[in-house]
């Protein structure tokens, strides 16, 4: 994980609002799409930039993909957060 890769994912509020979401329960992808009026396409490539930061994971169950949020890194991005803001 580089903080510039999680500071770009975060950057987008269509990707802030997926990890809204994600917050209250893991979810697959057309549970995801519902909250959205956004293409297929477009909601896999703002997941797969947030997977590229290792801020949401998945499993596979069956033929669906059941997203979660990777909240190691969110306290591993606060962590860093912190240390630069106290030099």
């Amino acid at each position: 994980m580089t903080l510039s890769k999680t500071m770009h994912a975060l950057a987008d509020p269509t990707r802030l609002k997926i990890l809204e979401i994600l917050k209250k329960k893991d979810l697959g992808v057309s549970e995801i799409a519902k909250n959205f009026s956004i293409t297929s396409p477009s909601l896999s490539h703002h997941l797969n930039i947030l997977k590229q930061a290792d801020l949401v994971s998945f499993r596979r169950e069956g033929q669906n993909l059941i997203y979660s949020l990777n909240l190691s890194v969110f306290e591993e991005v606060a962590e860093k957060l912190i240390k630069f803001f106290k030099k």
